[in-house]
This record gives C-alpha cells, sequence and structure tokens, in this order.
C-alpha cells in the first residue's frame, strides 16, 4: 500500500525535436488522449495523488492542460536541459520533506500502468530505493543494470558510457524509480555531468547510493508498460500496443469484435456485453455502448452514448451529443450531432438530424436533415413519437413536428405540425405534355447550326 503522503515527480520537458513538432513532447496523444495524462492516470490508480511536473520553457501549454484535470499539482520549470539527475533537482526545492515515497515518473510513457507503479511501491518496503527494470527486444541506447556476484545492484551504466562487456547485458533500466523518502534526495546534488553526453544522469543515484551503504534493488517490470516515446515512428509503435491492449480488454468483456486489428478504441471507451462491433470501426473520445448493441463497419462514433439493443451503420456517424435510445436503427450515411433519439425510431438512410429531439418509433427517411445552423446560431428540431416523416425533406429549425404527424416526401418544413396532421412543403407539380419533346428538338438544331458556323 503506498503511504498517502507519497509524491510523484513527473519529468515533462522533453521537446518535440526528434518528433519534428513544435508541441511539447508529452503532449501528443496515444488513444486519444494526451502522453502526460496517461501518466497521471496510472499514478492515481497506484493511489499517488500530490504531483509535482517538472516542464520545460516552452511548458505553458503542458501546465494548463494538467491544471485542468489535476487542480492541485505543482510545477517546477527546469530553464536548462541537462539531463534527468538536473531535472530532478529542479523539483526537490518545492517537494520539501515528506514521509512518503517519492516516485520518479516520465511524462512520455503513455502505456504505464498503476500495476507497475504499485509494484514499485512494495519493493520499497524492504529497501531504500528502487529501479524498474526491464528486458527489451534491443537493449540498444538503455542504460545496463550492473549486479555483483550475489545478484545485488551496484550500478547503472548509460549505453554510451558502458564497455562493451557492459553492453552485453539485456537487464536495462527503463527511467523509473522510487526513494524511501525525501531525506534521500540530498543524494541528488552529488550527481556530476563526467560522461560523455556532459549530462546530469539520474542513472548515477544508484552508485552513489549504494556507496553510502543504502540498500537498492529493482522490479522487472513489463517491457510495454515502460515503452517511452521519442521520435513518431515510436508514437506508432505505442498507438499499435496501446490499441492491442484496449481490443484485449473488449474481448475479455464479452465484445465481439469481427475484425480486431481494424477497430480503434479511445482510452476512455466503455462497452458493454454482447455487443458485435464489425470492422473498421472507430471510437474516439467519450463513447458509450451499452449491452447487445451492433456497430457495423466503417462507423465511426464520438461523444456518443447508445443504449441496449441498438443498431449502428454500416458508415454512420455519431458526434458529440449524440444519444441513441434503446433499440434505434441507424443506417448507412447517417450522421447524428447533439441530438436525442428514443427508443424504436428509425433513421435508416442518407439523412443528418442535429440539435433534435426524435420522439421513439419515430421513422425519418432517406435524404432528411434538420436545417439546424442559420450562420450564427443552432436551433433545435423537435420530432415527435410515432412520427413519419418523407425522403428528402428539410426541415428547418426550430421546428416542431407532433406526434403521430407526417410529412409528406420533398417537403420544406418551415412551421410547426400539430399531432396527426399531414404536412406538404412543397411546390404544386406541374406536368407540361410534349415539353420534353421540343426541348431536345430546339437544342439539337442549335448545335448544327453551331457547327455549320464552324465551317470554312
Amino acid at each position: 500500500m503506498i503511504n498517502a503522503h507519497a509524491v510523484t515527480i513527473i519529468l515533462a520537458a522533453g521537446l518535440g525535436t526528434r518528433m519534428h513538432s513544435e508541441r511539447p513532447k508529452v503532449l501528443h496523444e496515444v488513444a486519444g488522449r494526451e502522453m502526460i495524462l496517461h501518466v497521471l492516470s496510472a499514478a492515481e490508480d497506484a493511489g499517488l495523488r500530490n504531483h509535482h511536473l517538472v516542464v520545460g520553457p516552452e511548458g505553458d501549454e503542458v501546465t494548463r492542460l494538467v491544471q485542468k484535470h489535476h487542480p492541485n499539482a505543482k510545477f517546477s520549470l527546469q530553464k536548462e536541459r541537462r539531463g534527468t539527475g538536473h531535472a530532478v533537482l529542479t523539483a526537490c526545492g518545492k517537494i520539501g520533506e515528506t514521509t512518503g515515497a517519492i516516485f520518479i515518473l516520465f511524462g512520455d510513457m503513455p502505456l504505464l500502468s498503476g500495476k507497475t507503479i504499485t509494484a514499485m511501491g512494495e519493493a520499497l518496503s524492504t529497501c531504500d530505493l528502487v529501479v524498474a527494470s526491464f528486458r527489451p527486444d534491443d537493449p540498444a541506447g538503455y542504460g545496463r543494470i550492473m549486479q555483483s556476484s550475489s545478484g545485488g545492484i551496484t550500478a547503472i551504466r548509460e549505453h554510451r558510457d558502458a564497455t562493451d562487456v557492459e553492453r552485453q547485458i539485456d537487464l536495462c533500466f527503463s527511467g523509473l524509480l522510487c526513494l524511501r523518502s525525501s531525506d534521500h534526495l540530498s543524494l541528488l546534488e552529488r550527481i556530476n555531468n563526467h560522461n560523455a553526453q556532459d549530462e546530469f544522469y539520474l542513472t548515477d543515484l544508484v552508485e552513489i547510493a549504494v556507496a553510502e551503504g543504502l540498500k537498492v534493488s529493482e522490479v522487472e517490470v513489463d517491457p510495454v508498460d515502460v515503452a517511452g516515446v521519442n521520435t513518431r515512428l515510436d508514437l506508432a509503435d505505442a498507438e499499435h500496443l496501446m490499441q492491442t491492449r484496449l481490443r484485449k480488454k473488449a474481448l475479455s468483456g464479452g465484445v465481439t469484435l469481427i475484425a480486431p486489428e481494424s477497430v480503434y478504441f479511445s482510452y476512455d471507451t466503455k462497452i458493454g456485453r454482447d455487443v458485435i462491433v464489425e470492422p473498421q470501426v472507430h471510437f474516439a473520445t467519450g463513447v458509450t455502448i451499452e449491452d447487445n448493441v451492433r456497430i457495423r463497419g466503417f462507423s465511426h462514433l464520438e461523444g456518443a452514448r447508445v443504449e441496449t439493443g441498438a443498431i449502428i451503420g454500416p458508415f454512420a456517424r455519431l458526434r458529440p451529443g449524440a444519444h441513441i435510445g434503446t433499440d434505434v436503427h441507424i443506417g448507412n450515411y447517417v450522421e447524428i450531432k447533439n441530438a436525442v433519439v428514443d427508443e424504436g425510431a428509425k433513421i435508416n438512410h442518407l439523412a443528418y438530424i442535429g440539435d433534435a429531439h426524435v420522439g421513439a418509433r419515430a421513422n425519418i427517411g432517406a435524404g432528411t436533415i434538420t436545417c439546424n445552423y442559420d450562420g450564427f446560431a443552432k436551433h433545435h428540431t423537435e420530432i415527435g413519437s410515432e412520427s413519419f416523416v418523407g425522403s428528402n425533406s428539410s426541415l428547418v429549425a426550430p421546428v416542431k413536428v407532433g406526434v403521430g404527424a407526417y410529412v409528406a416526401s420533398g417537403s420544406v418544413v418551415t412551421e410547426n405540425i400539430e399531432d396527426d396532421t399531414l404536412a406538404i412543403g412543397r411546390a404544386r407539380q406541374i406536368n407540361k405534355g410534349n415539353w420534353a419533346e421540343k426541348f431536345r428538338a430546339l437544342h439539337t438544331s442549335l448545335s448544327k447550326d453551331d457547327a455549320c458556323a464552324g465551317e470554312d
């Protein structure tokens, strides 16, 4: 159990240089959420509540984002980027004394889990310092964990400073470590920059602690949990790993994914049991799917709620504010935005319903749109239960279609329709006999005259 006084120091000062980006690195998203928020979420899952972030001179956007979600977080500015050890030192003055552990995390590890942090905390109960180790497929670039013949940790050697023999070691340092208390932060002041990078390495803390007679231990963790992001390729890899994790979670929770590799989830997707998701479906943020729903192929959902028994798609788009009721059918090329569709209603083809309420068991025909925007403001459309809106109708908001009312196909509705009323909002049809024949003859004659005019 992690002490309530424990503190996290999260290093978040990195630039997006290797990502060729103007945005701070930790603001790039994985599964619809910024990496720094993934790390903070993992810390909270482990019971950590006291967060202290180290940001760079360009970190105002990072600060604003974190404060929005974690208003009690504190921040330190690392004016010069002189290594991880130097970054932690910039935070030490503001942390003060604490009887809780100090966890040092990195803001570019979006796959970090609370389970890994908890394991580190549990190991700390029998020692003074714990490092999280892992065995990557390719250890190049990672610090190697040096061990004595008895198995105790003696040091961490950065890749650039390691000998050829040391580089054969496959047990690597993830970057994560924790200290028993703030008393041990004073050891950071003894770190120097006598290395190939001319930087102050956090890894030197281990050797200094060992020299002081402190007990250092390591916890080997899942390499996926500590995968860092430095490049766009790393970001794509992190997205792939996160999607694999989210797909497995959905499958183990009773969801059928017909082609799992083609379905994309967001970090916060909530999805019930006996849901069937067809290929090429994308869940953006803020989606809740209840039990026994079918999402047909090539549909896109964001900020939407879908209740039990509904059928969505194929090629449907649910935008923020869409609330789809029980047993509703939303068909191909239908877009719903900021609208409630009540139980049993059907909108099966080529329609746009925005800023509206569709009553229970209403039927909306193909090509129907709610004209909700007048160029300055959005307006509401109310469509009563049991009503029928014919194909290719335009409902110009604000307008109300009464319960059980009928709208004739091709109508432009600009006035409210009473219950059980038929509305016809189109011009009277006029048929002109032989008009088409005369029209074709005229244009044929004109074409011949044009051709003659071009001859010598």
